[in-house]
């Protein structure tokens, strides 16, 4: 008798699924629970298991697309499937001799699933596999090298037995998904624990290379392209020759002979020396920047995007800034920056023009009367947006104290999803890198963002009369769809208005 696996209803807006991937083969014994597929909607990618134990038999191949409710793959069940499941799995033979003693099976099976690496992150990447399916291994061995979008580490084994490996390499899979199984076992075979000793100290002179050798774990690589080294240039002592975290950071830039002069000759076709390296490497896109290209790529076609411009002169905001940061910082602890300059400023604007501050739902539009304004903050692994809550309701200290908090966070790579998730409105500062103007992207579902930009001292004509002032061009992003030209143009007016009258702010008119 065999049982059929249909495509399971995954969300009420999706009607199809594509197979991305078999885990399994046709006519592979499986187990109840044990995920066979790995299928992938238009919003997100989820795992297919198997729903008794027997024999696999495949109906629909990997890239099709499937109706959710057809039948995608039959399990035979009965007394061939709990043959088959039971049969031994051979394991490839090996060329030395076989030791004197094997680890005895007791039955028992761990299953190593994804472990929670932090409260923000919702999937890891198989990096590399250090052990090979079907090695023995030990309760702590490192098997494999896990990424998430913002940390790697190192996957120990849980158990004592024989390696299974269900997840391949690059494989993304939630927190909790199935990466390995480890049969446990007693014992160790006779030659383990010589063999493990010789690859722990000589992994680099031997003459037995592995795949893994001459290659950087992802922390080494980033290391060595920050130091601008080639991986060709360092020694590895891990597994197999490879190139760990350590050797990374030991590692010293060669240093580079200068070439000889070549003469010009008198005749022929000039000759040209290429005195540097013309490597190239892939990568492949963490999660993060995914997440970042999917959701930019969307506003662009899901949103009816204008940009308008002003400029804003400085001077006020900096002579107000200057006379008062050092009492400012002596009696709050935090500096007087810019931030919570335009942060109040486009508070009062908000609650003058509720339109910027409100956001599309299907055929609804919200309205709020709070602002939660998010700020863009530049970390190694991308661009996030952590969110500044009540930003209405606090003090220009209150607001420096949650833009220092936060950006600590997002540098380190600590904001939760919480921190980063619910703004109304956003700014991001072009200007800390130079950018005299740009037209920033809408952070979905918001309706509008600001950007500011640099300070450049530039001629302009007050009262009849050209005077040198410090000048920034700001830029103000926003959803046509429910912002209409004049709310716009009016919003960042009313923004230039406050800024180069700052005691407008402090007053509340």
């Amino acid at each position: 008798m065999a049982l059929q696996v249909k495509v399971p209803a995954v969300g009420e807006s999706i009607s199809e699924v594509t197979i991305a991937n078999w885990l399994k083969k046709d006519g592979d014994t499986v187990k109840l629970d044990e995920v066979i597929a790995e299928l992938e909607s238009d919003k997100a990618t989820f795992e297919l298991t198997a729903q008794s134990d027997g024999v696999l038999k495949i109906l629909k191949q990997q890239g099709d697309t499937v109706p959710i409710g057809e039948v995608i793959c039959e399990i035979a069940e009965g007394k061939a499937a709990q043959a088959a499941s039971s049969a031994p799995t051979a394991t490839p033979a090996k060329a030395e001799a076989a030791p004197t003693s094997a680890p005895k099976a007791t039955g028992g099976v761990k299953e190593m699933k994804v472990p929670a690496v932090g409260e923000s992150i919702t999937e890891v990447t198989i990096s590399t596999w250090l052990k090979k399916d079907g090695d023995f291994v030990k309760t702590d061995d490192i098997i494999a090298e896990v990424e998430s979008d913002k940390a790697t580490f190192e996957l120990p084994a849980e158990a004592t037995g024989i390696l299974r490996i269900v997840a391949k390499e690059k494989e993304t899979l939630p927190i909790g998904g199935l990466i390995c199984k480890i049969e446990i076992a007693e014992g160790a075979p006779a030659t383990s624990t010589k063999q493990a000793a010789q690859s722990a100290t000589a992994a680099t002179a031997s003459e037995d290379k592995t795949y893994a050798a001459g290659h950087p774990s992802p922390a080494a690589a980033k290391i060595l392209d920050e130091k601008g080294i080639a991986a060709n240039q360092v020694q590895g002592s891990g597994v197999g020759g490879r190139i760990t975290k350590e050797d990374a950071q030991k590692a010293q830039s060669a240093p580079t002979t200068k070439p000889a002069e070549a003469k010009p000759a008198a005749s022929g076709p000039p000759v040209i020396a290429g005195a540097g390296s013309r490597t190239e490497k892939r990568e492949k896109m963490t999660s993060l920047r995914k997440t970042i290209a999917k959701r930019l790529v969307s506003v662009k076609n899901e949103t009816a995007m204008l940009t308008t411009f002003n400029e804003v002169d400085m001077k006020p905001v900096m002579d107000l800034r200057s006379k008062y940061k050092d009492k400012f910082k002596e009696k709050y602890g935090v500096g007087l920056g810019f931030m919570s300059f335009f942060t109040k400023a486009v508070c009062v604007a908000l609650k003058e023009f509720p339109a910027v501050n409100a956001s599309i739902d299907k055929d609804e539009v919200i309205y709020r009367d709070y602002c939660d304004i998010s700020i863009a903050v530049s970390t190694p692994r991308g661009l996030v947006v952590p969110v500044i809550r009540n930003a209405d309701q606090l003090n220009f200290a209150q607001i420096e104290g949650e833009v220092i908090r936060l950006a600590g966070k997002g540098r380190d790579g600590k904001l939760s999803i919480e921190e980063m998730t619910g703004g109304t409105f956003s700014i991001t500062n072009g200007g800390v890198f130079g950018s005299m103007l740009s037209t920033p992207i809408i952070n979905p579902p918001q309706s509008a963002i600001l950007g500011m930009h640099n300070i450049v001292e530039r001629a302009v004509v007050k009262d009849g009369q050209v005077v040198v002032r410090p000048i920034m061009y700001v830029a103000l992003s926003y959803d046509h769809r429910i912002i209409d030209g004049r709310e716009s143009v009016s919003f960042l007016v009313r923004v230039k208005e406050l800024l180069e009258d700052p005691g407008r702010l402090i007053l509340g008119v």
